[in-house]
């Protein structure tokens, strides 16, 4: 059976490498023979949500988070350039809902960079 795998990975701040590095977590995601969703590169899409407008930024996550709670299987975070605010939320989110949280780095990035902004989790 294929896993549904919600994405968590940075998009704020440095968005171009950020879009970057989520598209990379999607790759890993189906090497591994997992369907990934990645909310936050679909809904920011250009004439779609614009993340530096507020509101728009809570719809996309808001929808984003329905969709893991309707279908995921799991949640893959992925570490190597920090936990943001946002992926904390999901992180919540997904213990909240009894759905498995793992946390996981894409070759190439190093080991020593720790990964939770603001602290551990």
């Amino acid at each position: 059976m294929i896993r549904l795998v919600m994405i968590e990975s940075p998009y704020a701040g440095d968005v171009e490498a950020n879009t970057e590095y989520a598209r990379q977590c999607v790759a890993d995601s189906l090497s591994r023979g997992e369907a990934p969703f990645a909310s936050h590169l679909l809904y920011t899409q250009p004439g779609i949500l614009d993340d530096t407008v507020p509101d728009e930024r809570r719809k996309g996550i808001r929808a984003g988070l329905l969709w893991a709670a309707a279908a995921a299987d799991l949640t893959a975070v992925y570490v190597d350039r920090g936990i943001t605010p946002g992926m904390r939320e999901g992180i919540r989110r997904a213990r909240d809902e009894g759905r498995p949280v793992v946390h996981r780095r894409l070759d190439g990035y190093p080991a020593s960079v720790p990964y939770a902004l603001g602290g551990p989790l």
